[in-house]
């Protein structure tokens, strides 16, 4: 299919109203149409409180921020503001909201839709649909809709412009993330701190990243305890994040945003699965995911990021826990043996040296 004929320094809105994870993964997407697309104007309207991860990304002309809980005003100022701005305005998801986004703010309009009644509608009012695909990886849907732009897909996830922090330690040094933004995604406390330990009598200096939030904080308290990590939690903005963890030898996290980011600098990132499925959203490598994520496996790799599980029958359930809530424990991740993750940080250590 070869691309739209838009007009000749074009204006491209991409919609992204979604956590910070998802953010970042779209970035495949605009670098697809920033590669297609070199005199464009790209614009992208996210949640304020996702914009960060988006900082110095060069394939970006603007941000267009709004309100993380938009009141009813809030969401038609928006609407008005954006009214017939854009040549192509693309929505990356299929919900109400960023398809009417969409609708109104491009001459030309593409969004997925789901199978049903409401996503007939969409389709009879955009120029082009995507089915939603739930059993595709995040980026390989997102990269669905570059093809029915008719672009050439970049699969790469780009993240911010990196900076590096000062008062880093002299030598080799590990970056480890603990808290997820959810309590059913977190690693036991004892086996963090088994695990700083570990990576210390490796020879490396262990930096903890976290956010600033007082639970996060407080769970990081407990994680921490006794230990001799170098914490950076709730001091650290994106562009720091990316600098810190390019330098590191290895980056290990559960599955978060940080994760995401670890394995897009091209570090060598073990991430630390329960219940969610990586076939959706496992780690994207730096030179892109090859070959898909399997289900279940004891350690997997793909390129630059490997993924440790204690697989159960039911893993990956993609539920919220074992008790189907967000501050639910799982039996997965509490059964995640230190011996099992240090066997894929080994092999992560293994790759930088290479």
């Amino acid at each position: 299919m070869s691309p739209f004929a838009l007009s000749p320094r074009p204006r491209i809105l991409v919609i992204a109203l979604r956590r910070i994870g998802d953010v970042l993964l779209t970035t495949p997407l605009i670098r697809s149409l920033r590669k297609a697309y070199a005199d464009a104007r790209i614009d992208v309207l996210v949640f304020a409180d996702t914009a960060g991860i988006l900082d110095g990304n060069p394939d970006i002309d603007g941000v267009i921020k709004m309100p993380p809980r938009p009141s009813a005003w809030q969401s038609v100022a928006c609407m008005t503001r954006l009214f017939c701005r854009y040549d192509l305005a693309v929505s990356t998801q299929s919900g109400d909201r960023p398809t009417a986004f969409a609708i109104l703010a491009g001459r030309m309009r593409v969004a997925p839709v789901e199978e049903r009644f409401s996503g007939r509608i969409k389709t009879a009012l955009l120029q082009c649909a995507v089915p939603h695909d739930p059993r595709a990886h995040r980026v390989e849907a997102l990269l669905r809709l570059a093809d029915i732009v008719g672009v050439p897909r970049v699969a790469e996830v780009v993240p911010p412009r990196g900076s590096v922090p000062t008062g880093l330690p002299d030598g080799g040094f590990a970056v480890v993330h603990a808290a997820p933004m959810f309590h059913y995604k977190r690693w036991t406390a004892a086996g963090w701190r088994a695990l700083a330990d570990a990576l210390i009598e490796r020879g490396l200096a262990v930096i903890a990243t976290g956010g600033p939030a007082p639970a996060e904080r407080a769970y990081l308290d407990e994680a921490w305890r006794d230990t001799r990590v170098i914490r950076r939690d709730g001091v650290l903005n994106w562009g720091e994040l990316t600098g810190l963890i390019g330098q590191a030898r290895v980056f290990v996290g559960p599955d978060t945003s940080v994760t995401h980011l670890a394995a897009a600098t091209g570090c060598p990132t073990v991430a630390l699965y329960g219940p969610t499925d990586p076939r959706l959203w496992g780690p994207w490598p730096a030179a892109g995911l090859s070959e898909p994520w399997n289900a279940a496996g004891s350690v997997q790799r793909r390129g630059n990021a490997f993924l440790a599980q204690h697989a159960f029958p039911c893993t990956p359930c993609q539920l919220e826990g074992c008790e189907r809530r967000l501050d639910s424990h799982s039996a997965c991740l509490d059964s995640l043996a230190i011996e099992q993750v240090l066997g894929a940080v080994d092999e992560a250590l293994t790759l930088a040296r290479a």
